[in-house]
Protein backbone atom coordinates (compact mmCIF):
# COMPACT_ATOMS: atom_id res chain seq x y z
CA UNK A 1 0.00 0.00 0.00
CA UNK A 2 2.07 3.28 -0.87
CA UNK A 3 2.28 5.69 1.96
CA UNK A 4 0.23 8.86 2.39
CA UNK A 5 1.59 12.24 1.60
CA UNK A 6 3.68 14.02 3.77
CA UNK A 7 1.19 16.71 5.68
CA UNK A 8 2.90 19.65 4.80
CA UNK A 9 4.54 22.03 7.59
CA UNK A 10 3.32 26.05 5.97
CA UNK A 11 0.52 27.46 5.01
CA UNK A 12 0.14 27.43 1.64
CA UNK A 13 -2.49 30.73 -0.34
CA UNK A 14 -3.97 27.72 -2.35
CA UNK A 15 -4.47 25.39 1.06
CA UNK A 16 -6.33 28.37 3.00
CA UNK A 17 -8.18 29.36 -0.04
CA UNK A 18 -9.70 25.78 -0.80
CA UNK A 19 -10.46 25.00 3.13
CA UNK A 20 -12.42 28.80 3.59
CA UNK A 21 -14.31 27.40 0.88
CA UNK A 22 -14.49 23.96 1.62
CA UNK A 23 -15.68 24.93 5.33
CA UNK A 24 -17.94 28.18 4.26
CA UNK A 25 -19.73 25.77 1.46
CA UNK A 26 -20.33 23.55 4.74
CA UNK A 27 -21.83 26.29 6.83
CA UNK A 28 -24.13 27.40 3.73
CA UNK A 29 -25.96 24.01 2.78
CA UNK A 30 -29.09 24.75 5.24
CA UNK A 31 -29.92 27.38 2.21
CA UNK A 32 -30.16 24.31 0.03
CA UNK A 33 -32.16 22.08 2.13
CA UNK A 34 -34.38 24.82 2.62
CA UNK A 35 -35.12 25.39 -0.44
CA UNK A 36 -35.77 21.75 -1.09
CA UNK A 37 -37.82 21.69 1.91
CA UNK A 38 -41.43 20.35 0.62
CA UNK A 39 -39.27 17.04 -0.08
CA UNK A 40 -39.37 15.70 3.33
CA UNK A 41 -35.54 14.27 4.56
CA UNK A 42 -36.28 10.36 4.58
CA UNK A 43 -37.20 11.12 1.00
CA UNK A 44 -34.51 13.96 0.20
CA UNK A 45 -31.97 11.82 1.24
CA UNK A 46 -32.82 9.47 -1.76
CA UNK A 47 -31.34 11.91 -4.74
CA UNK A 48 -28.94 12.70 -2.44
CA UNK A 49 -27.09 9.95 -2.01
CA UNK A 50 -28.07 8.59 -6.03
CA UNK A 51 -26.86 11.74 -7.69
CA UNK A 52 -23.66 11.60 -5.01
CA UNK A 53 -22.54 8.28 -6.46
CA UNK A 54 -22.89 9.48 -10.17
CA UNK A 55 -20.82 12.18 -9.45
CA UNK A 56 -18.12 10.49 -7.71
CA UNK A 57 -17.88 7.79 -10.54
CA UNK A 58 -17.59 10.65 -13.05
CA UNK A 59 -14.48 12.04 -10.69
CA UNK A 60 -12.95 8.45 -10.14
CA UNK A 61 -13.01 7.78 -14.14
CA UNK A 62 -11.60 11.42 -14.48
CA UNK A 63 -9.00 10.44 -12.25
CA UNK A 64 -8.48 7.22 -13.25
CA UNK A 65 -8.93 5.65 -9.51
CA UNK A 66 -12.24 3.73 -10.40
CA UNK A 67 -10.98 0.19 -9.84
CA UNK A 68 -9.53 1.47 -6.65
CA UNK A 69 -13.10 1.33 -5.65
CA UNK A 70 -13.87 -1.85 -6.25
CA UNK A 71 -10.38 -3.25 -5.22
CA UNK A 72 -11.53 -3.64 -1.41
CA UNK A 73 -11.22 -6.67 0.84
CA UNK A 74 -14.24 -8.02 2.88
CA UNK A 75 -13.11 -5.87 6.36
CA UNK A 76 -12.95 -2.61 4.10
CA UNK A 77 -16.64 -3.22 2.71
CA UNK A 78 -17.74 -4.06 6.20
CA UNK A 79 -16.41 -1.02 7.71
CA UNK A 80 -17.56 0.85 4.80
CA UNK A 81 -20.98 -0.44 5.45
CA UNK A 82 -20.89 0.86 9.13
CA UNK A 83 -19.28 4.35 7.76
CA UNK A 84 -22.13 4.39 5.14
CA UNK A 85 -25.52 4.20 7.27
CA UNK A 86 -24.07 6.27 10.32
CA UNK A 87 -23.38 9.08 7.43
CA UNK A 88 -27.47 8.32 6.18
CA UNK A 89 -28.46 8.75 10.11
CA UNK A 90 -25.94 12.31 10.17
CA UNK A 91 -27.60 13.22 6.54
CA UNK A 92 -31.18 12.58 7.44
CA UNK A 93 -30.78 14.02 10.80
CA UNK A 94 -29.48 17.06 9.19
CA UNK A 95 -31.62 18.15 6.79
CA UNK A 96 -34.73 16.90 9.19
CA UNK A 97 -33.51 19.75 11.23
CA UNK A 98 -32.97 22.36 8.86
CA UNK A 99 -36.46 21.66 7.32
CA UNK A 100 -37.79 22.17 10.94
CA UNK A 101 -36.48 25.01 12.24
CA UNK A 102 -33.61 23.59 13.95
CA UNK A 103 -30.41 25.47 12.21
CA UNK A 104 -29.27 26.59 15.30
CA UNK A 105 -28.86 22.99 16.99
CA UNK A 106 -27.06 21.68 13.96
CA UNK A 107 -24.53 24.09 14.55
CA UNK A 108 -24.06 23.44 17.91
CA UNK A 109 -23.79 20.01 17.13
CA UNK A 110 -21.15 20.38 14.94
CA UNK A 111 -19.20 22.89 17.82
CA UNK A 112 -19.51 19.75 19.71
CA UNK A 113 -18.25 16.88 17.14
CA UNK A 114 -14.51 17.51 17.75
CA UNK A 115 -14.24 17.33 21.17
CA UNK A 116 -17.54 14.16 20.85
CA UNK A 117 -14.20 12.81 18.68
CA UNK A 118 -11.83 13.47 21.71
CA UNK A 119 -14.10 11.30 23.74
CA UNK A 120 -14.71 8.06 21.45
CA UNK A 121 -10.59 8.24 21.09
CA UNK A 122 -10.55 7.97 24.80
CA UNK A 123 -13.46 5.47 25.41
CA UNK A 124 -12.19 3.32 22.10
CA UNK A 125 -8.84 3.57 21.42
CA UNK A 126 -7.45 4.05 25.05
CA UNK A 127 -6.16 7.42 24.13
CA UNK A 128 -5.24 9.48 27.41
CA UNK A 129 -6.79 13.05 27.67
CA UNK A 130 -3.91 15.57 28.42
CA UNK A 131 -5.10 18.39 30.58
CA UNK A 132 -6.20 20.81 28.34
CA UNK A 133 -8.29 18.36 26.22
CA UNK A 134 -9.90 16.96 29.41
CA UNK A 135 -10.70 20.66 30.80
CA UNK A 136 -12.08 21.27 26.95
CA UNK A 137 -14.42 18.40 27.15
CA UNK A 138 -15.77 19.44 30.94
CA UNK A 139 -16.47 22.27 29.71
CA UNK A 140 -17.96 21.85 26.82
CA UNK A 141 -20.15 19.11 28.68
CA UNK A 142 -20.93 21.82 31.27
CA UNK A 143 -22.51 23.35 28.45
CA UNK A 144 -24.82 20.98 27.62
CA UNK A 145 -25.65 19.99 30.55
CA UNK A 146 -27.11 23.91 31.23
CA UNK A 147 -28.79 23.72 27.90
CA UNK A 148 -30.80 20.69 29.09
CA UNK A 149 -31.34 21.70 32.92
CA UNK A 150 -32.65 25.18 31.96
CA UNK A 151 -34.34 24.01 28.31
CA UNK A 152 -35.82 21.07 30.07
CA UNK A 153 -34.82 18.26 27.11
CA UNK A 154 -31.78 17.18 26.00
CA UNK A 155 -30.55 19.19 23.12
CA UNK A 156 -30.80 15.41 20.90
CA UNK A 157 -30.22 16.77 18.05
CA UNK A 158 -27.02 18.06 18.45
CA UNK A 159 -25.73 15.30 20.26
CA UNK A 160 -26.78 12.73 17.67
CA UNK A 161 -25.27 14.67 14.85
CA UNK A 162 -22.27 15.32 16.57
CA UNK A 163 -21.96 11.37 17.99
CA UNK A 164 -22.81 9.96 14.57
CA UNK A 165 -20.32 12.20 13.07
CA UNK A 166 -17.49 11.70 15.86
CA UNK A 167 -18.36 7.57 15.33
CA UNK A 168 -17.97 8.28 11.20
CA UNK A 169 -14.90 9.64 11.55
CA UNK A 170 -13.42 6.59 14.52
CA UNK A 171 -14.30 4.16 11.81
CA UNK A 172 -12.09 5.74 9.24
CA UNK A 173 -9.62 6.31 11.39
CA UNK A 174 -9.47 2.66 12.16
CA UNK A 175 -9.38 1.46 8.49
CA UNK A 176 -8.00 4.44 6.63
CA UNK A 177 -9.30 4.60 2.83
CA UNK A 178 -8.78 7.05 0.25
CA UNK A 179 -11.33 10.17 0.33
CA UNK A 180 -12.55 9.82 -3.30
CA UNK A 181 -12.56 5.76 -2.87
CA UNK A 182 -13.87 5.45 0.68
CA UNK A 183 -16.78 8.17 -0.16
CA UNK A 184 -17.55 6.21 -3.33
CA UNK A 185 -18.10 3.19 -1.56
CA UNK A 186 -20.13 4.20 1.00
CA UNK A 187 -22.96 5.66 -1.55
CA UNK A 188 -22.47 2.31 -3.57
CA UNK A 189 -23.73 0.89 -0.64
CA UNK A 190 -26.54 3.44 0.55
CA UNK A 191 -28.14 3.62 -3.54
CA UNK A 192 -29.75 -0.29 -3.70
CA UNK A 193 -30.93 0.89 0.25
CA UNK A 194 -32.27 4.11 -1.29
CA UNK A 195 -33.70 2.67 -4.60
CA UNK A 196 -35.60 0.24 -2.32
CA UNK A 197 -36.59 3.26 0.10
CA UNK A 198 -37.89 5.12 -3.47
CA UNK A 199 -40.24 1.33 -3.69
CA UNK A 200 -41.85 2.08 -0.30
CA UNK A 201 -43.01 4.94 -0.37
CA UNK A 202 -44.19 4.95 -3.12
CA UNK A 203 -46.16 1.64 -1.95
CA UNK A 204 -47.51 3.63 0.33
CA UNK A 205 -48.80 6.22 -1.74
CA UNK A 206 -45.54 8.68 -0.88
CA UNK A 207 -44.54 9.84 -3.70
CA UNK A 208 -43.38 13.35 -3.68
CA UNK A 209 -40.13 12.10 -5.60
CA UNK A 210 -42.69 10.89 -8.07
CA UNK A 211 -45.06 13.55 -8.54
CA UNK A 212 -41.86 16.53 -8.43
CA UNK A 213 -41.53 18.63 -11.52
CA UNK A 214 -38.90 18.83 -13.90
CA UNK A 215 -37.87 22.21 -11.86
CA UNK A 216 -37.78 20.46 -8.62
CA UNK A 217 -35.99 16.74 -9.76
CA UNK A 218 -33.35 19.79 -11.50
CA UNK A 219 -32.96 21.40 -8.07
CA UNK A 220 -32.84 17.74 -6.14
CA UNK A 221 -30.09 16.95 -8.83
CA UNK A 222 -27.75 19.89 -7.24
CA UNK A 223 -27.65 18.15 -4.08
CA UNK A 224 -25.17 15.55 -5.24
CA UNK A 225 -22.37 18.92 -5.92
CA UNK A 226 -23.54 19.72 -2.27
CA UNK A 227 -22.23 17.00 -0.93
CA UNK A 228 -19.42 15.95 -3.02
CA UNK A 229 -17.94 19.33 -4.12
CA UNK A 230 -17.24 20.24 -0.12
CA UNK A 231 -15.38 17.23 0.19
CA UNK A 232 -13.31 17.21 -2.45
CA UNK A 233 -12.23 20.84 -1.75
CA UNK A 234 -11.15 19.13 1.81
CA UNK A 235 -9.23 16.43 0.67
CA UNK A 236 -7.44 19.49 -1.36
CA UNK A 237 -6.33 21.54 1.51
CA UNK A 238 -5.23 18.69 3.35
CA UNK A 239 -2.84 18.06 1.31
CA UNK A 240 -1.74 21.82 1.14
CA UNK A 241 -2.09 22.80 4.79
CA UNK A 242 -0.90 21.37 8.27
CA UNK A 243 -4.09 19.19 9.81
CA UNK A 244 -4.02 21.28 12.56
CA UNK A 245 -4.56 24.34 10.05
CA UNK A 246 -7.50 22.90 8.85
CA UNK A 247 -8.99 22.18 11.93
CA UNK A 248 -9.15 25.63 12.92
CA UNK A 249 -10.78 26.21 9.62
CA UNK A 250 -13.83 24.03 10.57
CA UNK A 251 -15.27 26.46 12.98
CA UNK A 252 -16.16 28.60 9.66
CA UNK A 253 -18.82 26.01 9.23
CA UNK A 254 -20.97 26.21 12.13
CA UNK A 255 -20.33 29.78 12.72
CA UNK A 256 -22.01 29.95 9.34
CA UNK A 257 -24.89 28.05 10.44
CA UNK A 258 -25.03 29.97 13.06
CA UNK A 259 -25.18 33.23 11.58
CA UNK A 260 -28.16 31.82 9.46
CA UNK A 261 -30.29 30.41 11.91
CA UNK A 262 -30.36 33.87 14.12
CA UNK A 263 -29.79 36.27 11.45
CA UNK A 264 -31.67 35.23 8.30
CA UNK A 265 -34.17 32.00 9.84
CA UNK A 266 -34.81 34.10 12.77
CA UNK A 267 -34.61 31.03 15.42
CA UNK A 268 -34.61 32.39 18.75
CA UNK A 269 -30.70 32.33 20.60
CA UNK A 270 -32.37 32.33 23.98
CA UNK A 271 -30.29 33.10 27.55
CA UNK A 272 -30.10 29.34 27.85
CA UNK A 273 -28.30 28.61 24.39
CA UNK A 274 -25.85 31.54 24.84
CA UNK A 275 -24.58 30.24 28.09
CA UNK A 276 -24.22 26.55 26.06
CA UNK A 277 -22.72 28.26 22.77
CA UNK A 278 -20.63 30.50 25.05
CA UNK A 279 -19.03 27.06 27.50
CA UNK A 280 -18.71 25.28 24.32
CA UNK A 281 -16.83 27.61 22.26
CA UNK A 282 -14.78 27.99 25.44
CA UNK A 283 -13.80 24.23 25.08
CA UNK A 284 -13.16 24.78 21.82
CA UNK A 285 -10.57 28.09 22.57
CA UNK A 286 -9.07 25.21 25.29
CA UNK A 287 -8.67 22.49 22.51
CA UNK A 288 -7.83 24.57 19.71
CA UNK A 289 -4.67 26.22 21.70
CA UNK A 290 -3.54 22.83 22.87
CA UNK A 291 -3.77 21.24 19.47
CA UNK A 292 -1.88 24.18 18.13
CA UNK A 293 1.09 24.28 20.61
CA UNK A 294 1.54 20.46 20.55
CA UNK A 295 1.98 21.04 16.95
CA UNK A 296 4.31 23.92 16.97
CA UNK A 297 5.59 21.54 19.23
CA UNK A 298 6.00 18.62 17.05
CA UNK A 299 7.02 20.36 14.03
CA UNK A 300 10.32 21.78 16.04
CA UNK A 301 11.75 18.17 17.09
CA UNK A 302 11.03 16.52 13.97
CA UNK A 303 14.46 17.01 12.73
CA UNK A 304 15.32 15.49 16.31
CA UNK A 305 16.17 12.01 17.80
CA UNK A 306 13.00 10.11 17.31
CA UNK A 307 11.31 9.73 20.18
CA UNK A 308 8.47 6.97 21.56
CA UNK A 309 5.17 7.05 20.14
CA UNK A 310 2.78 9.15 23.04
CA UNK A 311 -0.85 7.66 23.01
CA UNK A 312 -2.15 11.17 23.74
CA UNK A 313 -4.96 12.24 21.97
CA UNK A 314 -4.11 13.85 18.45
CA UNK A 315 -7.06 13.97 16.88
CA UNK A 316 -7.35 15.13 13.18
CA UNK A 317 -10.26 17.30 11.99
CA UNK A 318 -12.83 15.40 10.52
CA UNK A 319 -15.08 17.41 7.62
CA UNK A 320 -18.92 18.17 8.59
CA UNK A 321 -21.01 16.09 6.33
CA UNK A 322 -24.15 18.39 6.56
Amino acid sequence: MPSPPRTPDALSPSGIGLATACYALWGLTPVYWKAVGHVPAEQALIPRVLWTLILLLVASLATRSLGQTWRADLRTWISTSVAALLLAINWTLFIHAVQNGQVLATSLGYYINPLMSILLGLIVLGERLNRAQGLAVAIAALGVAALTIQEGTLPWISLILAASFALYGLIHKLHPQTTLGGLTREMLILSPLALAALLWFASRGQTVLFDAGIADHGMLSLSGVVTAAPLLLFHAATRRLPLVAVGMFQYIAPTLTLALATLHYGEPFTPSHATAFGLVWLGLVVFTIDSARRAAASMRTRSGPASTPSKKITTAPGSTPG
